[in-house]
């Protein structure tokens, strides 16, 4: 793996013969970079990341890789795919095989490599996700923490520069949120930089270094701390502000926390506070 700049430029993207989802959409992927797309349901987040995946063609505007355009050409998009790839919400669309070890082996298997190859990029996977110990199980008999997971794991197969993830964490419980969030910083680690989309503030807030909110048909990007607390954004978005973000600037207008950045997260905000006196016996 190695880090890529995705772009997209002005892009126009939505259902034939309807009003487009998306008008003039601009988003740079900063590369080895962990990105949150947030947006209402049907804003256009899923459209924005199939378009940037090349599985969806808009009418236009251009999607670039290192200021390359993308072209829908069958041997453009192999090459793409091989540089970025996209895991669907709903994990059942993508598994398909008899049992795990097979499902993820089947996108370097596409490749030709050699059988070595395959075994090896496999193991990878089944390795940054935490399912070495599924390898053998029918991809049926899986939880749907599990199956999301796997289909990730076939998806790092490829060895992607760029991860898409749509909706990673829905319909997760806590226990399997905090281990996909784990496994994604993994994937950071060797190298991946990670596309989310979500809806959860709380958890872009926490978890990304930039965030892009796909609004009134386009996409407003930048740091988390800022346009997470912009209420006119927010409200166009029908997104709510982060609790994190809410709970600190009450604590800072009582005085109780110093200027600069709020805390991102409860232990952020737990460090932050003034500690208490201590208490003579």
């Amino acid at each position: 793996m190695s880090h890529r700049t995705l772009a997209a430029a002005g892009l126009v993207a939505g259902y034939q013969h309807g009003r487009p989802v998306l008008d003039g959409a601009s988003l740079t992927v900063p590369a080895g970079r962990r990105l949150a797309v947030l947006g209402a349901n049907g804003s256009g987040k899923t459209t924005l990341l199939r378009c940037l995946s090349g599985a969806l063609v808009p009418s236009a505007g251009e999607v670039t890789v290192d200021g390359v355009r993308l072209t829908h050409g069958r041997r453009a998009l192999r090459a793409h795919r091989q540089e970025v790839q996209l895991v669907l919400q709903d994990p059942d669309d993508q598994l398909f095989s008899a049992s795990v070890a097979q499902d993820v082996s089947f996108g370097p298997l596409n490749l030709g490599l050699p059988e070595g190859e395959v075994r090896a990029r496999v193991a990878e996977g089944l390795r940054l996700l935490a399912v070495e110990d599924l390898a053998a199980r029918p991809t049926h008999q899986l939880s749907y923490g599990e199956r999301k997971r796997v289909a990730i794991a076939g998806a790092v197969a490829m060895r992607p520069c760029v991860l898409l993830l749509d909706e990673p964490t829905a319909g997760l419980d806590p226990c399997a949120v905090a281990e996909t969030l784990t496994a994604l910083d993994q994937l950071q680690a060797n190298d991946s930089t990670v596309v989310m989309s979500t809806h959860d503030v709380d958890l872009a807030l926490r978890w990304a270094d930039e965030v892009a909110v796909v609004v009134d048909r386009t996409v407003v990007q930048g740091s988390p701390d800022e346009l997470l607390a912009d209420p006119s954004l927010l409200g166009r978005a029908r997104l709510d502000r982060p609790w994190a973000l809410t709970v600190g600037a009450r604590l800072r207008a009582l005085g109780l926390l110093p200027s600069g950045a709020l805390p991102r997260t409860t232990d952020e905000l737990l460090a932050a506070l003034p500690q208490a006196p201590a208490v003579r016996a």
